[in-house]
């Protein structure tokens, strides 16, 4: 064979290996997901995390025809849960709902986490951010941010958190210290039972996030003091600001968002995102999660607008671990 013809007949293999890589692959991602999605919730049941993460697999059952296999795997402040999603297959069949704790946080609060945050999962969508609203029990005495710097001079506080590393242990930390406040840190395995115990008197403040805090504060029976957001949370609009109290410096909103583990397709990736998003404009989810807390303006968005504000957490708890002297008890 003369070399032009050579030439000529390995150019059309390959381009017929291209067209077959990519037929394989469009293929693939037509036909996903034929089988059911591990949702993994790195939380106990009950707590903002899970409540999120099924409002969010329901909706693509019920629109999508989906089937999502919802997994609570809480402990080590997520990193469990993570852990599971970062090592599993990565063929888009196991996802998790990260939030701020273990998506930005614990990278710099725990010494031995055994996957690489930043390395091993890869951003799939931006859920909502959700602010932290300062809560007590409805039985105590607190009925301000004054009240519970008063008390602290006459004795040691109690302060709730979802777990070590949890944004509310961080903004509870630093609040001690900005304000010089006594205060006593007590770790939780997630919301849920921080909540229980903090509506019983065990424990004397909470800073939960919205989502996790509504359903006692509608039972009446914890009462919110303060929201750590910039303004008033539509879904708490008579309750001040830390700022309004006297503290304006403690701003904080819990990023939830969907993760994959690194290595699975791109165009799985883009396909998740991609319904995602659509169901996040639906207007019965939307509505749910604004009553949730979640802020208007943070809903969804592109995998892109995901890893962007990721990053921008990280540089800013980064700097807050540090300050607030946070360590893992």
């Amino acid at each position: 064979m003369r070399p032009l013809s050579k030439r000529r007949t390995f150019l059309g293999l390959a381009a017929c290996t291209g067209l077959l890589l990519f037929a394989s692959s469009a293929s693939s991602n037509a036909e996903y997901p034929s089988k059911p999605i591990r949702f993994i919730v790195p939380a106990p049941p009950g707590g903002g995390t899970d409540v999120v993460t099924r409002q969010i697999a329901n909706a693509l059952g019920s629109s999508l025809q989906w089937t999502m296999v919802i997994e609570n795997l809480p402990g080590a402040g997520g990193n469990i849960g993570l852990e599971r999603v970062a090592k599993a297959p990565k063929d888009g069949y196991t996802i998790g709902m990260g939030e701020s704790s273990n998506l930005t946080v614990n990278q710099y609060i725990y010494k031995n986490i055994p996957f690489v945050i930043d390395r091993d999962l890869t951003p799939v969508s931006l859920i909502a951010k959700v602010p932290l609203v300062l809560v007590v029990s409805a039985k105590s005495p607190y009925r301000s941010v004054a009240d519970l710097v008063t008390a602290a001079k006459s004795r040691s506080l109690m302060f709730a958190s979802s777990g070590n590393g949890t944004l509310a242990h961080v903004v509870g930390e630093l609040w001690k210290r900005r304000a010089g406040l006594d205060m006593i840190h007590v770790p939780y395995r997630g919301a849920a039972p921080a909540m229980t115990d903090l509506s019983g008197g065990q424990t004397d403040l909470f800073f939960a996030s919205i989502t996790a805090a509504l359903p006692m504060l509608q039972a009446g029976l914890i009462r919110a003091l303060a929201v750590t957001s910039t303004e008033r949370a539509p879904a708490l609009s008579d309750i001040p600001t830390m700022s309004e109290a006297g503290y304006k410096d403690i701003e904080a909103a819990v990023i939830f968002g969907v993760v994959a583990p690194t290595g699975t397709p791109a165009t799985l990736i883009a396909k998740l995102n991609h319904e995602i998003a659509h169901s996040l404009q639906q207007p019965g989810l939307r509505k749910s999660l604004l009553e949730l807390g979640a802020v208007p303006d943070s809903l969804g968005g592109s995998v892109e607008t995901f890893a962007a504000v990721l990053k921008e957490d990280r540089l800013k708890w980064s700097r807050v671990v540090k300050e607030s002297g946070a360590t893992v008890d």
